[in-house]
């Protein structure tokens, strides 16, 4: 079974250049596909769980690893296919089962018994919770105090994107189109000769206009570090899953950040919106402005509102166990 790259360093962003190594966890998956997992932080800190989107890496977190690991357990984890973790040794390797399945064995292998987390993830990342918690219902209680959803979708991935609006009589045509090429970009393989337009259609998708350019050269970086079969299977399950029929949300009742993008191009604001609305126990909802990446495009404002939620579930559950207490000491 292939082993993902070397951690990427963030060539000229400064951030991921100065990101500490963490602690490694080799996690295993139901299949037996190996995950890489980091844990930054002190050992006693609340926990704060990280899951990235697709062709990035635990690097594309620093920001968020920086400022919380000051005083949480900040864990993140590379999807199969992705930075440090293995390559699936066949095509099936890939699907929203394995998504959810390869969260709940990073949770079990870095969580101990009976602990809690909250759980953020971006964009591909932020499937993999709702997938988990669709897939794995009794399991939302028992690992998450809440969960952060960033720039995601529960489906209508194609019908959303925001990058050629056509009539509404080809908007299926669209569709389909926008399929064929994320599917075929998704996986081909890298060449000098289309490096440059590759570059401006990754800027174009995943940051705003007004993003740093070390900002888009960074993603592109980890576009280009994620191994063209992990591209080409993840995109796969995305196009062909995340159509009009959406990923359930009725099991995810602890409450819920959801954070969208004004100028997100991929996941515009009605991906945001609809999550609000059919999130069961919705905590708090986030409009930013830039585009896909608001993890680095808005680290700050991600950051304060990532530290609202963990200090309103954490503070929660820290009164919960005191009154627990002293109904116990009264009687």
């Amino acid at each position: 079974m292939a082993r993902g790259g070397t951690r990427l360093r963030g060539a000229g962003f400064a951030p991921a250049q100065t990101l500490p190594r963490g602690q490694i966890v080799d996690v295993r998956s139901k299949d037996g596909v190996r995950l890489h997992a980091e844990v930054f932080g002190p050992e006693d800190g609340y926990p704060i769980v990280l899951a990235h989107g697709i062709t990035c890496a635990i690097p594309v977190w620093a920001y968020q690893i920086a400022d919380l690991a000051e005083h949480y357990r900040v864990i993140a984890y590379d999807h199969r296919g992705h930075g440090r973790s293995s390559v699936p040794p066949r095509r099936g390797g890939y699907s929203l089962d394995y998504l959810a399945a390869d969260l709940d064995a990073v949770l079990d292998a870095t969580l101990a018994p009976g602990e809690r987390a909250v759980i953020a993830g971006h964009s591909m990342g932020g499937i993999a919770i709702t997938s988990w918690a669709e897939r794995h219902p009794h399991r939302v209680a028992q690992r998450a105090d809440a969960v952060a959803l960033i720039n995601t979708t529960t489906g209508d991935l194609l019908r959303n994107i925001n990058l050629l609006p056509v009539p509404a009589t080809f908007a299926e045509a669209r569709v389909r189109a926008g399929g064929t090429l994320v599917k075929t970009f998704g996986g081909a393989p890298l060449v000098r000769a289309v490096d440059l337009p590759g570059r401006r259609l990754i800027s174009m998708i995943a940051v705003g206009r007004g993003a740093d350019p070390a900002i888009a050269r960074f993603v592109h970086e980890l576009f280009t570090g994620t191994p063209p079969a992990g591209r080409a299977g993840w995109s796969r399950v995305l196009v062909n899953h995340l159509g009009p029929q959406h990923i359930g949300m009725k099991n995810l009742t602890v409450p819920t950040l959801v954070i969208g993008s004004r100028h997100d191009r991929l996941l515009p604001m009605a991906s945001a919106r609809r999550i609000a609305a059919t999130a069961p126990n919705l905590a708090r909802f986030v409009e930013l402005s830039g585009g896909h990446c608001a993890i680095l495009e808005c680290p700050t404002d991600v950051n304060e509102h990532l530290r609202w939620l963990v200090d309103t579930v954490h503070a929660g559950a820290s009164e919960a166990t005191g009154e627990d207490q002293e109904r116990r000491v009264s009687s």
